[in-house]
């Protein structure tokens, strides 16, 4: 039986890929490699007062994926992470240590165009370009003022579930 070993986060990157050997490289077989960080930010509340809470997550990403998004991995941009964890054991001075990473299968750039870039790049390197609209301004349609399920009162207060 195999067990689920799935994650999926958004976050921002920490840091700008570049071209030293920590955050992008070829392994000896010519794979491509980047490590990127991620900052996940959530919400809780404490006490009566919302506090805001970061989590940060070293991701590593593979292959074609690595090389097709390493102009686009800059500090700040949006992205959405599919992948699994793989935790590392390794012994150093008699003294045993481990890290937890997320291997990514999939990569998606998130923002528009003023968030570093504009288009979007799944995992398979290829472009899915952003639908941009050049025609001229046109009005907003009119809100709905039909029902929902054609009452026309609108949304009651107090949803049932």
């Amino acid at each position: 039986m195999t067990d689920i070993n799935h994650v999926t986060l958004v976050g921002r990157l920490t840091r700008d890929v570049g071209n030293d050997e920590r955050s992008f490289g070829y392994l000896p077989s010519g794979q491509a490699r980047a490590n990127i960080s991620i900052a996940v930010n959530r919400n809780r509340k404490q006490g009566d007062q919302w506090v805001d809470e970061a989590n940060f997550f070293d991701v590593t990403i593979w292959g074609k994926t690595a090389e097709n998004l390493k102009p686009y991995l800059t500090k700040g941009k949006q992205i959405a992470i599919d992948g699994y964890l793989k935790q590392d054991r390794w012994e150093k001075d008699g003294q045993k240590f481990s890290k937890v990473t997320v291997v990514a299968n999939n990569v998606q750039l998130l923002g528009g165009r003023s968030d570093n870039g504009g288009a979007s790049q799944g995992a398979s390197g290829g472009y899915t370009p952003r639908f941009q609209n050049n025609s001229p301004a046109q009005p907003e349609p009119a809100p709905y003022e039909g029902g929902f399920g054609g009452n026309d009162g609108g949304f009651p207060e107090d949803i049932p579930f």
